[in-house]
């Protein structure tokens, strides 16, 4: 009891950085672990009328099944994590965009008339599109270069040159910004697209843009979660070594 009385007032973001399966718990519910993830159960379940002692069962039956255990990226030393995240998450953004816009495109001429929402749905997407190409070139040329150079310095024992930008809390606030943005725009989309699911009319690439849809959104939660719950906390925690 006493345990489930302290992770009930555990941050969700905590949870899954400790072990990234709970996010299929966190998912099925629709609780936001990535951009939201400062908040605790108990606020959590409180929002969404969810009784927190059915949560944490869940979540505890998921920790304690010992097959599959998740990446444990919490452990990797930062500059692995942002080539991980820059190779793995970047890259994955950069080649799934032209062919989702395509077949966006496709489906409004062709099914748009019997579904206006397609229209919608391709506005936000072609919005996420160009803010996320922006968002990754702010991260891959302003931020992690600096978060690598503290990592280098504190190998060498050397010290770190003050960026222009003052602090790295401020990049960070604005990238953290940039991601609520693009969570509720996901969250839009998946309402319009009813969580993903084709109409019964739906052809064959309907169904693979949806399907499509939906992964993308999976990849940019796990995107977004270790750069908010992992990466973003430690550079701050990092930087204060040098002050």
């Amino acid at each position: 009891m006493v345990t489930l009385q302290k992770d009930s007032e555990k941050q969700i973001g905590q949870f899954v950085a400790e072990d990234y399966r709970t996010a299929a718990v966190f998912s099925k519910y629709k609780i936001d672990f990535c951009c939201n993830g400062n908040r605790s159960i108990n606020e959590a379940c409180e929002k969404k009328g969810i009784d927190s002692n059915v949560l944490l069962d869940e979540l505890h039956s998921v920790l304690n099944n010992k097959g599959g255990e998740s990446i444990d990226y919490k452990s990797w030393p930062l500059d692995l994590l942002i080539d991980y995240i820059e190779k793995k998450h970047h890259r994955y953004v950069e080649e799934k965009i032209p062919v989702l816009r395509q077949f966006l495109d496709k489906l409004c001429r062709v099914h748009g008339e019997r579904h206006p929402e397609l229209f919608k749905v391709n506005e936000l997407f072609t919005a996420s599109a160009g803010e996320l190409a922006a968002h990754m070139k702010k991260e891959e040329l302003i931020l992690f270069p600096f978060v690598k150079k503290m990592v280098s310095a504190t190998l060498s024992q050397g010290a770190v040159q003050s960026p222009q930008f003052g602090t790295v809390e401020n990049p960070i606030a604005m990238m953290m910004q940039e991601h609520d943005n693009e969570g509720e725009r996901f969250r839009e989309i998946a309402a319009l697209t009813n969580d993903y699911n084709p109409p019964a009319d739906a052809c064959n690439t309907y169904r693979v843009t949806y399907a499509m849809l939906e992964e993308f959104e999976q990849d940019l939660h796990l995107h977004i979660h270790l750069e908010n719950n992992i990466l973003f906390p430690k550079a701050i925690k990092l930087e204060q070594q040098f002050n």
